[in-house]
């Protein structure tokens, strides 16, 4: 008997030890479109769409310090969390088309070439909570990423800011931005879809219908108890004002014809 409640502390005592199962399925995001995702647990929205400058760019034709580059050559990077652009804009069929990272290789500051480093389909979200980090990975041509992003949550930052690229040419390129728009429902309140704001006119709507329609209604009682009925003076007001003003025109008009 002393062995069966050894037996049972101590497997009581491991279990609370490890993690709780529901806990580590509920840790990271659920991805909602290419620039937002929302959090397993339910804590909250990240959005990205606030990261980006006027244009949607947090980075454009940026520096990039690159190894196993030749001397002569200048490595750029344009990148936008979410708004599609082309690069060069003025050239059809580039490699840069839609996308949302582009690197550029000048040589000797004259020949440059366009290299389509990720778009934003098909992006893949993954949420470190104990660094509160949010990782995106883009994707060009095939399933390795071309470009992971590092969105950390600073909320002593007034902007969003890239503090460091990493490119090399076995890795993706890596980028760590310092943001508040990084934090749980930081930015995600000004972020609204067409289809948000019809349903919140329609919830408007709705209840100033029945607002109304409450002040409109005239309880009485009857045999089976109270009922209410719509009060047609309230209803009835501007189809009588309309059907009051035409023959007024009417008898004006026969007026005037009757003394021509």
């Amino acid at each position: 008997m002393s062995l069966l409640t050894l037996s049972v502390c101590f497997s009581l005592f491991s279990s609370s030890l490890s993690p709780h199962p529901n806990t580590a399925k509920k840790s990271g995001c659920f991805k909602v479109n290419d620039c937002k995702c929302i959090m397993k647990d339910g804590s909250g929205v990240i959005s990205l769409k606030a990261m980006g400058d006027v244009d949607g760019f947090l980075g454009r034709l940026k520096p990039v310090p690159a190894d196993g580059m030749p001397a002569d050559a200048e490595v750029l990077l344009s990148f936008s969390p979410c708004q599609h652009f082309s690069q060069p804009e003025d050239v059809t069929g580039s490699d840069c088309t839609n996308v949302a990272a582009c690197l550029i290789v000048r040589y000797h500051g004259l020949n440059s070439h366009y290299i389509n480093y990720g778009r934003h389909e098909g992006n893949e979200f993954h949420y470190n909570h104990t660094l509160k980090m949010l990782s995106v990975s883009y994707f060009a041509h095939d399933e390795r990423p071309m470009t992971v992003v590092h969105y950390h949550c600073n909320p002593n930052q007034s902007m969003s800011v890239i503090r460091v690229q990493s490119l090399s040419m076995e890795e993706p390129l890596h980028i760590w931005v310092e943001s508040p728009c990084a934090c749980l429902n930081a930015c995600a309140m000004g972020d609204l879809g067409l289809g948000t704001i019809f349903l919140i006119i329609l919830s408007l709507s709705a209840a100033a219908y029945f607002v109304l329609g409450s002040c409109a209604l005239r309880p009485f009682r009857s045999s089976s108890g109270v009922q209410i009925s719509p009060e047609h003076s309230v209803w009835c007001t501007t189809c009588s004002l309309c059907t009051e003003r035409r023959p007024a025109r009417r008898h004006y008009a026969d007026m005037t014809h009757s003394e021509q």
